[in-house]
């Protein structure tokens, strides 16, 4: 089932940031987050203020999470969307994750369905996205989902690194 987070599963999406974290600094990282930089607790915890934080909870156990919202990065009106649409009919997802015993179970294409049919509910035309590079399990996802990259671009997170990120998006009726 998916929802919206509580207060109650915010140590098990900060736990999942953490682990997915640890495993990629012990093999190979496709997300290019940084511990102790994003995503943290706090991140969570200001989604979940917001009500943008939602989880994918199965058998009393957190799976995955994301934050879906209307916030688009000042990088994404440099962007050549195939889809245009007002800020007000775009949902973006941002930090969908789960720990990595999580990965390859459906969760994450559970979860681009549910914003597909959240963004229906609430009037948007289009979902977009960025995601590093790198993340090419992200990618894939995407790609078979029926998203398309609209572009790409070297970022700054907060002065801290730089990426270079696609910026993909999806046309809801598709």
């Amino acid at each position: 089932m998916i929802r919206l987070a509580t207060h109650q599963d915010i140590d098990a999406v900060e736990n999942s940031y953490l682990r997915l974290l640890a495993h990629e600094a012990a093999t190979q990282s496709y997300t290019n987050w940084k511990p102790g930089i994003y995503p943290v607790r706090r991140d969570a915890e200001t989604a979940l203020a917001k009500g943008t934080l939602y989880v994918l909870e199965e058998s009393g156990q957190v799976c995955a999470s994301m934050i879906l919202n209307q916030h688009q990065a000042e990088a994404y009106a440099e962007m050549p969307w195939q889809y245009p649409a007002e800020p007000q009919q775009v949902l973006v997802i941002h930090t969908l994750t789960m720990a990595p015993e999580m990965s390859g179970k459906g969760y994450g294409t559970q979860m681009v369905l549910f914003a597909k049919e959240e963004a229906r509910r609430r009037g948007c035309k289009v979902i977009r996205l960025d995601t590093y590079e790198g993340n090419l399990p992200a990618q894939r996802l995407y790609g078979k989902l029926g998203f398309r990259v609209a572009g790409r671009k070297l970022v700054s997170h907060h002065g801290l690194f730089d990426s270079e990120l696609f910026y993909l998006e999806c046309d809801v009726n598709t």
